[in-house]
């Protein structure tokens, strides 16, 4: 497909007949459907088209990383010991985690998908001299197209002269008010006619229009989440020890002359007992009770991996219109001059509006009246409505003192009409500069009596807060978040709405911290971005530089937003978060989606995530802990002691008794942090290491004594040795799911009690009893019970040692860094 701004050079800036007779078209008479066809073949569709993957393909990814090797790896060495059974489980267990994730992978392309449904459906075009409505995809560079009030413009488009439109910009711009239109100024695709009708000149279609180039930021934007890097890296951490530690046991055992089938077979068990098969279904189904809390709460989570996202947020870029603000226009405390006060004044102007019309200034205007029927009075008996030319409305109104004419407008505007003196133009001048600087946008209104005009005064405008801003900003603030307000408004405007939710008033303008690529930010005004409450005029490629900026600090960034313009900062977000009546692009690039208006979920969101951290934290220690128990235990004893502590079916049974209870960690209770929190992995591993360390020396102490002391047959030692496993192992998750004493608050859920109780019974009943084990007494039973409960006092109590001792070296480290950024 040919480039459009090969063969139309500076259109922007052109007038429109210059841009005609680069496009060898006739303003009149529009296209030929000849040349309309051929631009269609050279220039293709006015539509958004994007590369897809395969379904195959985005299968296939799915079952590549480090959890899927280790069971690939595990289905190989079934297949070579011929072990059928162990195979099919595996292959089942490879499938199910696959699956999981397979149907989340869509986001980017519903996300381009929702951006391109804001492309008019049709147009009124006008080719070989008739006017005609075709689809918008249909459109190409040189037609003439019809608008209207309410119609999306459907492509980039220059206004023919004479012509002007009202339009509303703020899916792509974030601007409150609607923007004047004529010739000199292009219309965008995917914007809105608010008042006038007008022909215009298409000039850039599909890709080469500035809508398109929002779709490419959506496309471009990254999106690795934390909880999917930590879960790599857990993989990753047991992937490396598994291999090592089989390596070692097949080396030696074969030197000693063991028998390859038994090898091959405690290499599978092994393997299997190092896969953490469970872990991405535990974490899924954690986040997934978290994600349907949310839900009843009025807050849709289309990405579950944003739980972990949400938990660890650390700073939150509020889109300003639609978001902090109510996005309507509200009329603000009246500046009177000539009118004898605020509700003549209000009166004037109320009868300059159209109250059948979806006109924002007069809404704004309408608003003020506590009975806008007060105006049915008043006969008008003629009106003008709002002319971007003359940029004012008029009526001639009747009453019983005679005709009376009133105006509102621009200022300067009415200023002109009145026909005033230096020393009101100064006044005036002073009064508007006065409301702009403190975000304002000022009306003037005006009336005439007989021959003269009075000037009765200003109306500013402002797009208010919501009521309930200030109050969830400072809840969010509570939460350790740092909020950041994003606008494409002035920085006045900004500042206004800053002041009145209470947040800091240093705003700068985003081309004041960008260099001509508006999408990197220069060096030397990065410590800008993190420093400033807010930024104002920003543009989508701004959005999203700013949202780079903070993650390449090293912080999880949030986005709130509700247009097109925010599509790709939701997209690149950590966590993007669309407010309720967003666009379909802003909800699709979302991971957040909020059904009604507030912002308030946001904060319950985050503790409900944070809790859900604290259970997905505990899990990974525990998974880490037991595995490295087991592995090292097993392992060490084979190549140490030449014994082999526990049978294959042993491991197995292991592996199916612990993944039931941990289920149910989903449901437990758990503590709510109030900062944010992240993957450490390196304290995860510290803790789950001095875990394991300490649960095998347990193990070695019991093996020792069973052996030396009381020595017992083998079998008999192996069952023992399988029923500590089992019952220190379950014991380990009243560990981790608490940095405190296994007995203080939150206290397990009941649920996550019985399970873990059910299956120490089971598992008992099966050593007592010898279902697939060979069976040992009801004494050996309670010496296993009693030595494990007393080993896990014990190494609960080296467990909070560690975390004392971690945090004590935290602290340092932060006053260290906090003296290191001191001014000297």
């Amino acid at each position: 497909m040919a480039d459009q701004t090969a063969a139309l050079s500076d259109w922007q800036e052109s007038n429109a007949n210059d841009v005609a007779t680069q496009l060898k078209v006739d303003p009149q008479k529009g296209l030929s459907e000849t040349q309309a066809q051929r631009r269609l073949e050279r220039y293709g569709r006015n539509a958004i088209e994007e590369e897809k993957e395969s379904l195959l393909v985005r299968l296939l990814k799915n079952f590549w990383g480090p959890i899927p090797w280790m069971l690939e790896a595990a289905i190989i060495l079934a297949a070579i010991a011929r072990r059928w059974e162990d195979l099919a489980v595996i292959a089942a267990m490879l499938l199910i985690n696959g699956g999981v994730s397979f149907w989340h992978e869509s986001k980017a392309q519903s996300a381009i998908a929702a951006l391109k449904q804001r492309l008019a459906p049709s147009a009124r075009v006008i080719r070989d001299g008739r006017r005609k409505e075709l689809p918008a995809d249909h459109l190409v560079p040189g037609d003439i197209v019809l608008l209207r009030m309410g119609d999306v413009v459907p492509a980039d488009a220059k206004l023919l002269p004479d012509q002007h439109l009202s339009i509303d910009e703020s899916a792509l711009t974030g601007e409150s008010l609607p923007v004047d239109k004529d010739e000199s100024a292009p219309a965008w695709s995917g914007t809105t006619v608010k008042r006038g009708e007008a022909r215009v000149l298409i000039a850039a279609t599909g890709r080469n229009t500035k809508f398109a180039r929002t779709v490419e930021l959506v496309e471009s934007a990254e999106e690795t989440s934390h909880f999917q890097k930590a879960v790599l890296r857990i993989g990753y951490f047991l992937i490396g020890i598994t291999a090592l530690l089989v390596a070692a046991v097949v080396a030696v055992t074969l030197l000693r002359g063991d028998p390859w089938g038994q090898v091959l077979i405690f290499a599978l068990v092994l393997t299997i007992a190092g896969i953490p098969q469970a872990l991405p279904a535990v974490l899924t189904v954690t986040m997934t009770v978290g994600a349907n809390r949310l839900a009843a709460m009025k807050a849709i989570v289309s990405r579950l991996a944003a739980m972990d996202e949400i938990a660890g947020l650390q700073v939150l870029c509020a889109d300003k219109t639609g978001t902090l603000t109510k996005n309507e226009l509200e009329l603000q405390e009246p500046v009177v001059l000539a009118a004898e006060d605020e509700n003549d004044l209000i009166l004037a102007a109320g009868l300059t509006t159209r109250r059948d019309g979806d006109d924002p200034i007069d809404n704004a205007i309408l608003g003020a009246f506590a009975d806008p029927s007060i105006l049915d009075r008043y006969d008008i008996a003629d009106f003008r409505p709002f002319d971007p030319t003359r940029k004012r409305a008029e009526a001639d109104v009747r009453s019983e003192s005679g005709t009376i004419t009133v105006a509102k407008g621009a200022p300067q505007v009415i200023l002109d009409l009145v026909g005033s003196d230096d020393d009101l133009r100064r006044e005036i001048g002073d009064r508007v500069q006065d409301l702009g600087e403190r975000g304002f946008r000022a009306l003037g209104v005006a009336r005439k009596s007989g021959d003269d005009w009075e000037y009765l005064g200003l109306l500013p405008l402002l797009d208010p807060p919501r009521e309930d801003s200030k109050a969830v900003l400072d809840d969010a603030k509570r939460h350790g978040i740092d909020i950041r307000m994003v606008t494409g408004d002035h920085a006045a405007i900004a500042k206004q709405v800053a002041g009145q939710i209470g947040l800091g008033r240093t705003i700068p303008e985003a081309a004041a911290l960008f260099g001509e690529d508006a999408t990197r930010i220069e060096p030397e005004e990065r410590h800008r971005v993190t420093e400033a409450d807010g930024f104002a005029q920003v543009t989508p490629e701004h959005k999203f530089a700013i949202i780079k900026q903070f993650q390449a600090d090293n912080r999880i960034v949030g986005m709130t937003g509700d247009g097109v313009n925010d599509a790709p900062a939701l997209k690149q977000a950590d966590v993007g978060i669309a407010v309720a009546d967003a666009t379909d692009a802003a909800r699709a690039a979302s991971d957040l989606v909020l059904t009604e208006k507030g912002l308030g979920v946001i904060t319950h969101a985050i503790d409900e995530a944070r809790r859900i951290f604290e259970r997905m934290t505990s899990y990974a220690t525990f998974r880490i802990t037991e595995t490295l128990r087991v592995l090292l235990f097993v392992s060490l004893s084979i190549l140490v002691f030449d014994f082999y502590p526990v049978t294959a079916i042993m491991i197995v049974l292991l592996a199916i008794l612990n993944d039931i209870p941990i289920m149910t960690i989903a449901s437990d209770n758990a503590p709510t942090a109030d900062h944010p929190v992240r993957w450490n992995m390196r304290r995860v591993l510290t803790v789950a290491g001095v875990l394991s360390i300490a649960g095998v020396i347990e193990s070695f102490i019991l093996f020792w004594f069973l052996q030396t002391q009381l020595a017992l047959p083998e079998e008999t030692i192996q069952t023992m040795m399988f029923l500590k496993l089992l019952v220190a192992g379950h014991m380990t998750i009243y560990m981790t799911r608490t940095q405190g004493w296994f007995f203080t608050k939150p206290y397990p859920s009941l649920l996550l009690f019985l399970t873990l109780e059910g299956t120490q019974i089971v598992g008992t009943l099966f050593a007592a009893f010898g279902i697939l084990v060979h069976d040992i007494t009801w004494a050996q039973v309670g010496l296993v019970w009693g030595y494990s409960l007393v080993g896990f006092v014990i190494i609960d109590g080296l467990k909070v040692l560690t975390y004392r001792i971690m945090g004590r070296e935290q602290k340092t480290q932060a006053g260290r860094h906090r003296a290191a950024e001191a001014p000297a």
